[in-house]
């Protein structure tokens, strides 16, 4: 089968890096890291295991990422990641085939992938401390058990990701989806789960604006999420471009605010009616400020500046990945603000029962939620090129979220 598969090769990055100084097409091109190839249809790797036929895969931020080079070789999840590997993990299939050891799965079924290659993929019992509760993104074992390094599908070697007609997944890590559910609905699962994460762990401040920073995917993800859990609280987004400030107030922001780090504090300092205050150089700051920030972008600007604009004793919930660099974070400690990792999704509590943050989504859904107008863009894998290009220009696209069809 064909299917996206990404190399780590020196001479391939370096191609990638100089051609993209021209063009986007760089990227994508003949000899960048990834290229579509052909591979070994995926084998079930235990009685246990599943093979999926792919229906529908979005393009996550994190794919996109690892496409345009947006990462240090320093970076410390070299150490628990392999590589060749196939791309992509946020993804609506069909079970084409089960194992002899599979409970409560058939084929024909439709499923969601939950893809972390956590204690249950890797054969380990019995689990870890945080796969027993559900955790599997904090799990010890990323490069033991049955498989090579790698955190989730999508960049482990042994197991191809979901840029492919099939993929093969643990029994563990699929989660069913019922027939009033489209597979545009589905697919949002993923980028949904964790935005739903960082906020049943992180609640915001209900007697102040939160604010999500960032108006891609995740960040629309992060508004749609706050708006059905807290209906009353005025949520305030920080949006780059113009079609984002736009889905950003169709899907309940009250407020638009600029991205600009002085006009943001000043923006926010007049509409809570304070006065920032302005040290001898750099950007004002404030001590009565917004409530929870949910930071989607996750760069040393966006994080300096939610310091800067948020109450003191406020929360920064940091959902998105940029490359580290200095910034200035003495309101951090000054303000006793707390800065918060939140990554992908668990296991959570919600309504008195423990559920899978991706079927509490699935059961949102059902009861009348729609972001299916997030993903208007659908490509075959054949023109992988072309999608990636229009993310790396979302402005001229006006994208919000890209996918891959297989139907």
């Amino acid at each position: 089968m064909k299917a996206l598969l990404f190399r780590y090769s020196m001479p391939r990055l370096a191609a990638a890096k100089i051609t993209s100084l021209v063009s986007a097409k760089g990227f994508v091109g003949p000899w960048a890291p990834l290229q579509l190839e052909e591979v070994p249809e995926p084998r079930l790797m235990a009685d246990d295991w599943v093979l999926v036929k792919n229906r529908l895969t979005g393009i996550c931020g994190s794919d996109a990422k690892q496409v345009f080079l947006k990462g240090s070789f320093d970076n410390p999840m070299t150490a628990v990641i392999s590589f060749p590997h196939i791309l992509g993990h946020e993804t609506v299939g069909t079970i084409e085939k089960v194992g002899p050891a599979v409970k409560g799965l058939s084929v024909g079924q439709r499923v969601v992938l939950n893809p972390w290659l956590s204690c249950g993929p890797r054969g380990i019992q019995p689990p870890c401390a945080a796969c027993a509760v559900g955790d599997f993104s904090m799990c010890e074992n990323f490069t033991s058990g049955r498989l090579p390094a790698g955190i989730h599908m999508g960049n482990c070697q042994a197991v191809g990701g979901a840029f492919a007609p099939y993929y093969s997944a643990h029994e563990s890590q699929l989660i069913p989806v019922s027939d009033g559910i489209t597979d545009t609905q589905a697919v949002l699962s993923d980028p949904f789960s964790v935005q739903l994460h960082a906020i049943l762990r992180h609640p915001p401040q209900t007697d102040l604006p939160a604010v999500v920073y960032g108006c891609g995917t995740l960040g629309l993800m992060n508004i749609a999420a706050l708006r059905t859990l807290y209906p009353e609280l005025p949520v305030w987004a920080i949006a780059r471009h113009p079609h984002q400030a736009q889905r950003a107030r169709e899907l309940g922001a009250s407020e638009i605010l600029p991205t600009r780090p002085l006009e943001l504090i000043e923006r926010v300092a007049k509409l809570l009616g304070v006065t920032p205050y302005k040290p001898w150089k750099g950007l004002p700051w404030l001590v009565k400020g917004s409530g929870t920030v949910y930071d989607t972008v996750g760069s040393p600007g966006s994080v300096e500046t939610a310091f800067r604009f948020a109450n003191s004793r406020a929360k920064i919930v940091v959902t998105g990945v940029e490359a580290p660099a200095r910034f200035e974070w003495t309101p951090c400690y000054f303000k006793e603000l707390e800065l918060i990792g939140g990554n992908a999704f668990a296991v959570e509590e919600f309504e008195g029962q423990r559920m899978h943050a991706m079927e509490i989504y699935l059961e949102l859904v059902r009861r009348g939620l729609d972001l299916s107008a997030m993903v208007p863009h659908r490509s075959k894998l054949e023109a992988w090129g072309k999608a990636f290009v229009a993310i790396h220009d979302k402005n001229g696209s006006h994208l919000v979220k890209a996918s891959f069809t297989f139907d």
